[in-house]
């Protein structure tokens, strides 16, 4: 492999996790506020999908971005209100149940609005422009992701650290019962972890798109895993080591395909998982959690 394919590939892997870890922080903040793997999350990044294939057709793209995320955002925090909040004092594994559900409910109501035939995903000119840099050559999209991953990670760890909102989501985080009698309002809080998570999953789906230039019912089933156990990787509740394990797994996988190993790159991620663990269940930046006498 020369020095110019192995850079092509460091940069595409690159790319895709930023895309990943956009959808993984998503799965890491739910978790750390609610303690729920939120799994209908990869589906709403599929329906943000749907979203802007629609909203393209009617609309100019600048406008129609705009749409899609406030539409992305809607539905996250509806889906919180219908099949979360309710079973906010059930049994944790009654909600969990409730994800699931949720997930397939998604997954069929796109089937049966949309078909399960591939719809082309609009092209975003400004994206799709060719850019050369010596001898590497990609769209903007590519070189984009990346850094519009890190600067919304950096806009988001000042919101937390530095705002009252990101106060509250931190003593929630922390003890749910005691931020509650503290007269911390909850509700707002988990709306407004969940406006932020579907926020990042739509800009995650119109990058991770518009390079795969089409979208079904079950797009966001394996990127949603993959997601998932990238937030795992990183350490669950931790949004740099959400980030951190979305490139990780997006080179990982990346250069599994390049070595021609394409058949194995899915089962690759989640044997990274079990490996971590079983080595560090915390996972990278994870708390150690210590029980109280």
């Amino acid at each position: 492999m020369s020095l110019t394919t192995f850079l092509q590939h460091c940069l595409t892997g690159i790319s895709l996790g930023g895309a990943y870890a956009l959808i993984a922080i998503g799965y890491t903040m739910v978790y750390g506020i609610l303690r729920l793997i939120n799994f209908a999350h990869g589906d709403i990044f599929m329906m943000a999908g749907y979203f802007m294939v629609f909203a393209v057709s009617s609309m100019p793209w600048p406008i129609a971005i705009v749409v899609v995320i406030v539409g992305t955002i809607i539905l996250g925090v509806a889906i919180e209100r219908a099949a979360y909040k309710p079973l906010r004092s059930s049994p944790r594994m009654s909600i969990m149940i409730s994800a699931i559900g949720m997930s397939y409910f998604l997954q069929n109501l796109a089937t049966y609005l949309f078909s399960a035939l591939p719809r082309a995903y609009p092209e975003i000119p400004l994206l799709k422009r060719i850019f050369q840099i010596g001898d590497l050559s990609a769209s903007l999209v590519t070189f984009v992701t990346p850094v519009l991953t890190v600067l919304l990670v950096i806009v988001l760890m000042s919101i937390i650290n530095h705002t009252k909102a990101g106060m509250a989501m931190r003593a929630v985080s922390k003890d749910f019962e005691t931020s509650q009698l503290m007269g911390i309002k909850i509700n707002n809080v988990i709306s407004m972890t969940f406006v932020i998570g579907s926020a990042l999953a739509a800009v995650g789906s119109i990058l991770y798109f518009t390079d795969r230039m089409s979208v079904t019912p079950f797009s966001g089933a394996l990127p949603g895993l993959k997601c998932f156990v990238a937030a795992v990787l990183g350490g669950i509740g931790s949004i740099p080591g959400a980030v951190v394990g979305g490139f990780l797994i997006g080179i990982c996988e990346t250069f599994l395909v390049a070595l021609g190993y394409s058949t194995f790159s899915d089962a690759f991620t989640f044997l990274l998982l079990i490996v971590m663990l079983l080595l560090r269940p915390t996972g990278l930046f994870g708390e150690k959690i210590t029980d109280k006498v």
